[in-house]
This record gives C-alpha cells, sequence and structure tokens, in this order.
C-alpha cells in the first residue's frame, strides 16, 4: 500500500523550516504556519514586519535587508536569489536560536527589492560546529587559554592601545620549571596535567580585561592591562606564590611545581611585539639563570646593548672571514719529556682581519661558541689540518674542537669524506675534546670517540683537572692521551697542591696505560719534575708557543681540502 504523503506543512515543521512571504514595499511578511515550531515564544507581531524581526537578529539587524542589497538583480519571473544567516531570540537571557534563511527577491522598476519569498531552517548544530572550529582555530586545546598566534595579535593590540590611550601595561612570559625533569620522571600525560594546573592557577588570578595564552610547550605570556612597573612586581609575586604554594595532583602522585617569571613594561620599554617577546624572553632567562621560581623585569643595560652590538660585529667579521679564507692555523710544538723530541703540534685557530692584525683562539672560540658558529669554524680547521697532514705524511696534529661540534652529523659526514680521500691520515690525527664534554654526555661521547678511533685517530682530553671527569670514565671512553690543565701545572715548583695534584694525575694515567701532557710548562725546574714523576709529553713556553709558521718542510701553498 502506497503511503500517503504528509501535509507539506508537516513536512516543513519535520525538517525545522518555515516559509515566509515579505512584502518589502509594505514591510509586511506572512509567515506559514510552521513559524510557531521554529520560533516558540515570540509572539507573532514581533514577526509580522521587516522592521519588528529586524530587532530580535543578531549579531547585526541589517543582516537580512544588507543580503539582498549585495546580490546583483536578476530581471526574470525566477527573481534574484539570496542567502543569509542570522541568530533570533526575545531577550538577552534567552538562547539564540540561529537560523539560515534562503530566498529569491524581486525587483521592481527601480531595480530595487520590492518583495521576497523564501524558508528560515534551524541551523544550531552547524553554527554550533562552525563556533568550535572557530574555537580550536583561536584556543590551546590543552588549557583552553588564547594559542600562541592569538596571543600575539592581542599583544599588539594592547601595545597599540596603551600608546593611543598614553596608559601603562605588561607583558609577562611564565615559564614552567624543569618540565623536561616531569615528563622523564612519570611521562608527558602527567606534565601535560601539571601545565593545564598552571593555566588555571594563574586564570584564577588575573584581573577583568587581563589576557592568558600558551606562548609555547612549558610557556605562558599575560598581558596585565593598566599595569604600571610597581603593579608588575605586586602581581609576578602573585602568580609565582600560587604556583608554588600548592602541589599538583596527578595520577602518578602530587608533583610538586615552581615557575620562573619574565617581564618588560609596555609600551616604555617595548614598543611592538618583537620587542617585547625578545625582551620578556631574555629576562625569563635571566630569572631561571639567577634562580627557579624567582622573578625579572626588563631594564635598559648600555653594556648588554654594546656586548650585542660587538656580537653582531664579530659575527659578520668571522662569516667573512670563513667565506673569504681567512681563518689560518697556528702550531704549538708538544715534545717528549725525557728527550725533547716532537711527538706533535696542537694546531691553534687564528683569524686574519686582513689588516695585517690577526685574532687568536681566546678571541674567537667563545664568541663563535656563544653565536653559534663554531661549528663553521670547526669544520674550516678540520679542513686545514688535513690538508696538511696530506701535504706532509711525517707530521702528526692535533686539532681541538667545540662540544657542539662532538655531536654534529656534518662534521662526521666531513671527516668521513676526508679520510677516505687521504689514506694515511686518520692515523696521524689526534682529536682534542673538552673534559666539560666528556663529564656530561658520556654515553654520546663513547660513540664519538669509537668512530674516530675506527678511523685510527687518537683521542686526547684537554684541560683535565679543571672539571670532575674521573679516571673510570676516562677508561670507559678509551682516551689515549690526557692534556693536564695547565692551570696546575704552572705553579708546580711553587705549590705542593698542585705537585701533590699533578703527580697522583700522572701516576693513574700511567697505571691506565693513557699518555700525559703537561700543559702551559715555564721552565726547566717543571719540566725535570714533571720527567721524574712520569710525565710523556710537555708543551709551552719552555718548549716555544704557537706560530704560524710551519716548523717543517712543506709546499709553500698548501690548499684546503674539499669536504
Amino acid at each position: 500500500m502506497t503511503p500517503a504523503l504528509p501535509q507539506a506543512s508537516d513536512i516543513l515543521a519535520a525538517l525545522g523550516q518555515a516559509v515566509f512571504a515579505w512584502d518589502i514595499a509594505s514591510d509586511a511578511i506572512v509567515w506559514g504556519e510552521q513559524v510557531g515550531s521554529i520560533f516558540p515564544g515570540i509572539p507573532a507581531e514581533r514577526l509580522a514586519t521587516g522592521a519588528e524581526f529586524a530587532k530580535l537578529i543578531e549579531p547585526a539587524q541589517t543582516l537580512r535587508t544588507a543580503a539582498l542589497a549585495q546580490t546583483s538583480a536578476v530581471h526574470g519571473a525566477g527573481g534574484t536569489p539570496y542567502r543569509v544567516e542570522y541568530g533570533v531570540r526575545m531577550s538577552a537571557s534567552d538562547p539564540v536560536i540561529w537560523v539560515e534563511e534562503t530566498g529569491r527577491w524581486f525587483a521592481g522598476p527601480d531595480g530595487r527589492p520590492t518583495r521576497a519569498i523564501g524558508s528560515v531552517r534551524i541551523n544550531n548544530e552547524r553554527h554550533a560546529r562552525d563556533e568550535e572550529l572557530a574555537k580550536l582555530a583561536r584556543l590551546d586545546p590543552l588549557t583552553g587559554e588564547l594559542n600562541r598566534s592569538h596571543l600575539l595579535a592581542a599583544l599588539a593590540e594592547a601595545i597599540e592601545e596603551t600608546t593611543r590611550f598614553r596608559s601603562t601595561a605588561a607583558f609577562m612570559l611564565v615559564g614552567i620549571d624543569h618540565l623536561a625533569r616531569v615528563n622523564d620522571a612519570f611521562g608527558f600525560d602527567v606534565a601535560d596535567a601539571v601545565i593545564l594546573d598552571v593555566a588555571k592557577r594563574i586564570r584564577s588570578r588575573l584581573r577583568g580585561g587581563d589576557v592568558l595564552g600558551r606562548f609555547s610547550g612549558n610557556k605562558f605570556g599575560l598581558i596585565l592591562k593598566n599595569c604600571t612597573v610597581d603593579d608588575m612586581n605586586v602581581a609576578a609575586e602573585r602568580f609565582l606564590t600560587g604556583i608554588r604554594d600548592e602541589v599538583v595532583p596527578t595520577k602518578s602522585g602530587p608533583v610538586s611545581v615552581t615557575a620562573s617569571i619574565g617581564a618588560v613594561s609596555l609600551p616604555r620599554y617595548a614598543r611592538n611585539t618583537d620587542e617585547a617577546v625578545n625582551r620578556a624572553h631574555e629576562t625569563l632567562d635571566a630569572a631561571k639563570r639567577r634562580r627557579a621560581g624567582s622573578f625579572a623585569a626588563w631594564r635598559p643595560d648600555a653594556a648588554r646593548d654594546a656586548q650585542r652590538r660587538v656580537n653582531i660585529r664579530v659575527t659578520d667579521e668571522i662569516v667573512t672571514a670563513l667565506n673569504e679564507r681567512r681563518i689560518k692555523l697556528a702550531y704549538e710544538p708538544v715534545v717528549s719529556a725525557s728527550s725533547r723530541e716532537r711527538a706533535f703540534h696542537e694546531c691553534l685557530v687564528r683569524m686574519d682581519q686582513g689588516d695585517g692584525q690577526v685574532l687568536l683562539a681566546p678571541d674567537i672560540v667563545p664568541v663563535a661558541e656563544r653565536l653559534g658558529l663554531i661549528r663553521l669554524v670547526d669544520h674550516r680547521v678540520l679542513e686545514l689540518v688535513v690538508a696538511e697532514l696530506a701535504a706532509a705524511p711525517n707530521i702528526c696534529l692535533s686539532l681541538n674542537i667545540s662540544p657542539d661540534t662532538t655531536m654534529d652529523p656534518d662534521w662526521w659526514a666531513g671527516i668521513e669524506s676526508l679520510m677516505l680521500a687521504h689514506p694515511g691520515v686518520a692515523e696521524r690525527l689526534i682529536v682534542e675534546i673538552t673534559e666539560t664534554v666528556a663529564i656530561q654526555d658520556i654515553d654520546d661521547v663513547r660513540g664519538f670517540v669509537t668512530r674516530l678511533k675506527n678511523f685510527g685517530s687518537r683521542i686526547a682530553i684537554d684541560d683535565f683537572g679543571a672539571g670532575y671527569t674521573s679516571f673510570r670514565n676516562l677508561r670507559k671512553l678509551g682516551v689515549d692521551i690526557v692534556k693536564i690543565d695547565g692551570a696546575f701545572v704552572q705553579n708546580i715548583t711553587r705549590s705542593a697542591d698542585d705537585r701533590a695534584f699533578v703527580q697522583t694525575l700522572i701516576d693513574l694515567a700511567r697505571r691506565l696505560d693513557i699518555k700525559t701532557v703537561a700543559e702551559w710548562v715555564q721552565d726547566e725546574e717543571a719540566a725535570g719534575m714533571l720527567r721524574e714523576w712520569g710525565c710523556d709529553y710537555i708543551q709551552g713556553r719552555l718548549i716555544g708557543l704557537a706560530s704560524a709558521e710551519r716548523p717543517w718542510r712543506a709546499p709553500e701553498n698548501v690548499l684546503p681540502a674539499a669536504i
């Protein structure tokens, strides 16, 4: 049996739709009988005219008339199609009914709309979905606070407001201390619980109008409106206290948390977002270095600004020197303590400034390390050292590499390429690494040492005694040579403590079959002591300091090896 077709009005009501005819000239609207189910509780008189209906519409009352005006008229019996979405409610306390209106309008002789027909349908679910998508695009999914991009947009707006209205504000970066330790100890889900709890504690202590956002993994950004420098200090302590005073309950048990804060006053010390973020970051780093759980505010510092100008200049000089092949080597002899025969030469970096002046390693290396250029310098030194070894088959050279370079895959690719291109060079190469590297990354350094030794090269620990590397670690690393820190060697003729220390190091190294080099040997008396104690090699002023002149016969123009 064929089912009976329901009345059109019943179908429309079931679909959440209602039809209408709007005589624009008189502003009268006639609705279908389904309108009561679409707009429950709204009196008929409020729907009877376009003007009355417009009063119920949000976010703007003109949305319906604007939708008609924004479509180009189509002259003909079919009219001009249009579509518009809006919310409807009687009062601010009522829930919004979101509807989609589609229809066609018909033009009069002057081309303007004179009447329209169409339908409205409830669109709450779609609107909620769109709202949720917009919210996700704007908010951090974990904390529900602003994400980074919208936080920065709010910061730019705040700076503009302070400039326009001559007011003050503050931008703070709150960094959770040692969050990586929480990750390692309990897992990422517990770390997320800590981040969420800290966000709630900060939020509960904000004033109305202040802005909170998640800047990065363990950092929150705060924009405090109408905030003086004194207010900023008080607010920072309020946030720090609120974070540290109670442990964070997690599924793995309570976790104790502290945070550090860096802040900058707006617009006094930051007139754009880049300045605000950079200076807040700078002070946050300073606070963390001073003590976890502390606060620092940005202040002008002439010495710091001068050092930055120097850094910029030196960075340019180092890069230019690398490009122009003005990175050179100087060679310092290391000799047998007993026979004074040359054992090898340590290669020290020099930078020709192009005007006859030369910068020494202490002038170059610390700056290059601080500015992230040391890997480039170490690459160039490696090229030069291998070129010298390839050109003079009877010499042995050592080179120093920085901590960053030990884990640099590009450096490894370079040295492997060079070793394959120059057979016999690896056996005459000694690579010196500082003691601090061996302390901090014992397992990684062991892999580094093993790979070098597989080439046939030897490994030396430089400045031994300045740190805390144990002889057990030296044995574990397979180190060939220990270079005793010159700060102890230079005073052995005058200091009983230094004599005992150096003599003990030499004795222990000899028992482990590790060769020793004493640095900074100043005179024959010190050299004699070292020889009697069994030190294998010495270097320093007594033997000869580093010189740019090659102390062996080699071609005049040694071409740098290519990686």
